[in-house]
């Protein structure tokens, strides 16, 4: 019998950004609410250092070698009421080869408990409640992204009270290419 792979969950390093990028294309390729700047947002705000939290999936083969199957991003968000501490997950990319192993699931868990560490006020998503709700995450009426319809876009704060007010993200989401 074979060993099984072992999985870790590590922060990006500087030799990380081409697998990223290629594992990020890859992932949003067909999903039905992406434009495919995915690996360019990512790209960004690495360049503009906002990239404030990155962490990778290293699967492990016993035979093969490791392979970067998941990733996710969190950078600080702006808040119009002026609330500050708040930080955005996004994007969330695991190789649909590998989806629906709990990839995605300890990637999220990992990045919040940093966050969560780190001594911050709350974390906004856009993404669907059925997954992202099991972490802690509600839809609050008081705060707001344009653009994006409420049903997918939810917060969890860390600290007493949600914000009112309206989300911007780092000017990186804007990127193209």
């Amino acid at each position: 019998m074979a060993p099984e792979p072992s999985v870790e969950i590590r922060p990006e390093n500087p030799t990380d950004g081409f697998t990223i990028e290629t594992l990020t294309r890859t992932a949003f390729a067909t999903h039905p609410m992406s434009d495919h700047s995915e690996q360019f947002i990512i790209a960004g705000l690495r360049k503009a250092g906002a990239l404030s939290i990155s962490l990778v999936v290293l699967l492990k083969e016993p035979i093969l070698k490791e392979a970067i199957v998941g990733h996710i991003a969190f950078s600080p968000v702006t808040l119009s009421d002026g609330t500050t501490g708040w930080f955005g997950l996004r994007p969330l990319a695991v190789d649909p080869i590998h989806q629906g192993l709990g990839i995605g699931k300890a990637l999220v868990k990992a990045g919040l408990d940093r966050l969560k560490n780190r001594s911050t006020n709350g974390c906004v998503v856009v993404g669907p409640k059925a997954f992202y709700g099991r972490f802690g995450f509600a839809q609050h009426e008081g705060l707001k992204l344009d653009g994006i319809p409420p049903e997918y876009y939810m917060a969890m704060t860390f600290a007493e009270n949600i914000p009112v007010g309206t989300v911007a993200y780092h000017a990186a989401f804007g990127a193209v290419e």
